[in-house]
């Protein structure tokens, strides 16, 4: 396939990739790193694609496609989700390991970043097809994942439920228990305490911080949050509880706008599986006008390129917090900062989730489990950290935030390579 043959999304995603190249290539220059560390860095060291059969329900056979990609593991094991979705391709996932990679650095984790999809859409599947199919997966990639080569999570379609399949296959396959293996797993079978809320909380504790900076307060600022998913969704309770108006949420078929705040404890009780609750009503808006309405803080907790410079001009909010991966193009980020808009970019605010897969990892590797507060505590810790070396950084040097959380981000991995002797 030649380029001008490439299809719409895969082009998407292609721009996604060198997107991420080229502000990684500004953040080592920046840094005073050679040409040789980002020729290193751009890309994964290693991208597996496998296809696979699955036995589907009637009886048929269904070959599926997915991929696995390891950024870098000059500090550690690679880390990262693993989603099932229609729309996944290889660079999408690349350019996922790549932001993992940053996530992990910012945080300061013994990780580098990691990223897997199948191509599927679990919406049209039966809940034994989707076993059939974790399982499956877990076959095909066995053989370069592991507690200390790469470990998986959930991400976007999969949760606990497939991490527990996973993770059962994998025991089975290397005959012993292998808790370490995998993160975001069910309680009873070694999962953390307080994981499904970590990306969630994470991002609440960056509007928190980043609230603070631009001399705002939460009770009753205005809050739209776009994605009503599990961080979405559990975002919208913490601001709620917090004493913000949460005066917008949306789904894939919709959004809800009320100016005096939605009820989100109601819009929580009758959600479906997938966070979808907007067909219930009648009087929705659509993402766009979503994502334009007057508001103090508004967090894209959905897709990537949602804030783009088509719609940059037109976005009134204070604070963006980013829960999505890549929702804001590398222009807008630079018209938004230009207006004044402060944007705690996704590597920095939705890193939560591998910040607490962390404390799980640690504690299966010790067999010794906390408490919750202890997670939140820890996770706390970490992320107020990170913000203020990101933003330090970003003041210091007279940036946007997203170039400061990369340059802290891959500072770390940067030298690895270089102690090592690979470049």
């Amino acid at each position: 396939m030649s380029q001008n043959e490439i299809l719409p999304k895969d082009k998407e995603n292609l721009d996604v990739l060198s997107g991420t190249q080229e502000i990684i290539k500004e953040a080592l220059s920046k840094l005073g790193y050679g040409p040789e560390v980002y020729e290193l860095l751009k890309e994964p060291m290693r991208t597996l694609a496998v296809r696979f059969p699955v036995r589907m329900d009637d009886g048929t056979v269904k070959v599926f496609t997915g991929y696995r990609a390891q950024h870098n593991d000059s500090i550690g094991p690679t880390k990262g989700g693993i989603r099932f979705h229609p729309d996944v391709t290889e660079n999408e996932v690349k350019a996922l390991s790549i932001w993992m990679s940053i996530k992990c650095g910012i945080a300061n984790l013994p990780y580098g970043g990691g990223k897997g999809g199948v191509i599927c859409d679990p919406r049209e599947m039966s809940f034994r097809e989707q076993e059939r199919l974790a399982r499956a997966y877990v076959r095909a990639i066995s053989q370069i994942v592991g507690p200390t080569k790469d470990i998986p999570a959930p991400d976007v379609m999969t949760n606990s439920q497939v991490m527990a399949w996973m993770l059962d296959e994998y025991s089975h396959m290397r005959e012993f228990d292998s808790p370490n293996f995998i993160t975001g797993k069910p309680i009873a079978l070694g999962g953390s305490l307080g994981r499904d809320t970590s990306t969630a909380r994470g991002v609440a504790i960056c509007i928190r911080e980043a609230a603070h900076v631009k001399g705002l307060t939460l009770e009753n600022a205005r809050v739209v949050v776009q994605g009503f998913g599990n961080a979405g969704s559990y975002l919208a309770k913490f601001m709620h509880d917090a004493g913000a108006k949460v005066v917008g949420i949306s789904d894939a078929y919709g959004a809800l706008y009320d100016e005096r705040g939605l009820d989100i404890d109601s819009l929580l009780e009758r959600r479906d599986s997938f966070g979808t609750v907007t067909k219930l009503f009648k009087n929705t808006i659509s993402n766009k006008e979503l994502l334009e309405l007057d508001c103090d803080i508004l967090v894209p907790a959905a897709i990537e390129n949602q804030i783009t410079m088509e719609n940059a001009d037109n976005i009134k909010a204070k604070i963006i917090v980013e829960a999505a991966n890549g929702p804001t193009t590398m222009e807008a980020t630079k018209l938004l900062a230009e207006k004044g808009t402060l944007i705690v970019p996704d590597v920095l605010g939705n890193s939560g989730g591998v910040i607490v897969s962390y404390f799980e990892w640690v504690q299966n590797n010790q067999g010794y489990y906390w408490t919750e507060q202890e997670v939140e505590n820890r996770l706390e810790e970490l992320m107020v950290r990170s913000f203020e070396t990101v933003y330090k950084t970003a003041q210091a040097r007279k940036l946007d935030m997203r170039l400061a959380a990369y340059m802290v981000g891959i500072k770390r991995m940067a030298e690895a390579v270089e102690l090592r002797g690979w470049v």
